[in-house]
């Protein structure tokens, strides 16, 4: 092991400092603190110099893999490159310095901004009003729920308190049904990959609260019978939810609103360029048809008497979500990234990203078993390699494929294949790193079929090979013990 290859606590010793901090000012001031909540000792933390300190971090940022450093083909979740003019505008002292517990006329021009974004989003999506303050996709599903409940319940509707889910659903749909109490009752695929919708009549009656879905579904195929379902749904008393997250591949094409959906959120983590991944932060923001805009939660932005900004409240709002606006800072990079496309190129994403993934999908559908060969939207689904060795799996394919210089895909979703890769190359990749991921992505089927073991034993090359994750997550290791 190499010197810089230790962890901080390994480099520490006593005795050696890399800071120094003023003398504390209010020292007299601890006399007030109760004496259970005041430390016996010090606490234990490395003891190191500024330049271990220093060099620790930068290696450690050298091992990460982001899409700064290289292709990302994640699917289900959209990793695609955060232009930096997003990140110039966050940071800009008007929007940085701000407050949230500013009198509303000293922020107008946040509000504003607010305000605007808002209104750009309801033009994408076809939606009537929206607010953005959930801070994330999953927040942004639950807070849709909550107006869905309130509309019914505002009418004395308290039978309703179940949702339907298809089976192809993001695994959030039905969490965030079951935190808003409802009881989640699945609809099934067809051999197309799509809702059935035979299997969905039955399921309606007046206990339904409504339905969530994906359209593009989480195949990246597009639910063609939307109309039909929007209309039996509707007929049935229940509302349409729109889980956003695929958004990205229908951007200027194909509107929500417009299918007949009622209530949606959007991940502008993922649609417009945000920064995501790593827990946060993200933005989840749920846009409404005009009959539920007084349920949405407050506070919105609405206009004064003198013309411009206050914080307003809806007549049948759903409450409050969250402590204040909003990841406000996200809210700036989606809204910058939005102007600098304009009208026009926002509507080239959805069909450059569409394009991307069905390059990808033909190139490979060879070597890797594809399911459903019908076009895909902006991502599609493998069930593992078409010849695959006795004891390769998908999990071999994809940590085979970092050895390549690219991250692995999402596998082993959806759980309607047992082989799932789930590949999602985005608008925003060149045909050169296409083709080169292609080219790698065959050359490990070749590799399963010649030498299966250095899959079995892959990644050969990264600093961190095959972690016992289960290990991680039941018995993770939080805090720094000195070793004696």
């Amino acid at each position: 092991m190499k010197y810089y290859d230790k962890l901080i606590f390994e480099l520490s010793k006593t005795g050696r400092r890399g800071y120094t901090l003023p003398a504390c000012k209010w020292e007299d001031g601890l006399d007030g603190i109760p004496e259970n909540l005041k430390r016996n000792h010090a606490p234990e933390l490395p003891e190191v110099s500024e330049p271990d300190t220093v060099r620790h971090y930068v290696n450690l940022s050298n091992m990460n893999f982001g899409v700064d450093t290289g292709f990302y083909p994640l699917g289900s979740c959209t990793m695609k490159y955060n232009p930096r003019i997003n990140e110039e505008m966050a940071s800009h002292p008007g929007f940085s310095g701000l407050h949230p517990l500013q009198p509303a006329e000293t922020v107008r021009g946040a509000m504003e901004l607010y305000r605007i974004l808002s209104d750009a989003l309801c033009a994408v999506t076809g939606m009537s009003a929206f607010t953005l303050n959930p801070f994330a996709g999953a927040h942004g599903e639950l807070t849709g729920l909550m107006i869905m409940r309130q509309y019914h319940f505002s009418k004395g509707d308290t039978k309703r308190t179940k949702i339907i889910v298809p089976d192809s659903a993001h695994g959030t749909n039905p969490a965030s049904a079951a935190v808003c109490g409802l009881e989640v009752v699945q609809v099934k695929s067809t051999a197309n990959g799509t809702v059935d919708v035979n299997d969905l009549k039955p399921l309606l009656d007046d206990t339904v609260a409504g339905i969530m879905m994906t359209n593009p579904n989480t195949l990246g195929l597009f639910e063609s019978e939307i109309s039909e379902i929007a209309d039996l749904v509707h007929a049935a008393g229940g509302l349409l939810y729109y889980d956003g997250a695929n958004m990205n591949a229908l951007l200027g094409k194909v509107r929500p609103g417009d299918m007949g959906f009622d209530i949606m959120h959007l991940n502008l983590h993922k649609t417009f360029s945000t920064p995501h991944g790593g827990g946060g932060p993200g933005a989840g923001p749920v846009g409404v048809a005009g009959f539920l805009r007084e349920y949405l939660p407050y506070p919105s932005v609405g206009a004064d008497v003198s013309g411009g900004y206050t914080w307003a409240k809806g007549s049948h709002t759903a409450g409050r979500i969250s402590g204040f606006h909003g990841n406000f800072g996200v809210l700036i990079k989606a809204y910058a990234y939005i102007l600098m496309l304009g009208r026009q190129n926002v509507k080239n994403a959805g069909p450059y990203a569409v394009l991307a993934a069905n390059y990808i999908k033909e190139s490979l559908k060879d070597c890797y078993k594809l399911p459903i060969g019908s076009v895909c939207k902006h991502e599609f689904v493998f069930d593992g390699l078409a010849d695959a060795p006795e004891g390769v799996t998908t999990l071999d394919v994809a940590k085979r494929l970092l050895d390549y210089g690219f991250h692995a895909p999402t596998i082993y979703f959806p759980l309607l294949f047992h082989q799932s890769i789930m590949i999602e190359p985005t608008e925003t990749e060149s045909v050169e790193t296409l083709d080169a991921f292609i080219e790698a992505m065959r050359k490990i089927a070749g590799e399963a079929a010649e030498n299966p073991e250095i899959l079995k034993s892959a990644p050969h090359n990264t600093p961190v090979s095959r972690p016992d994750e289960t290990q991680a997550a039941v018995h993770p290791i939080l805090k720094y013990r000195r070793q004696s």
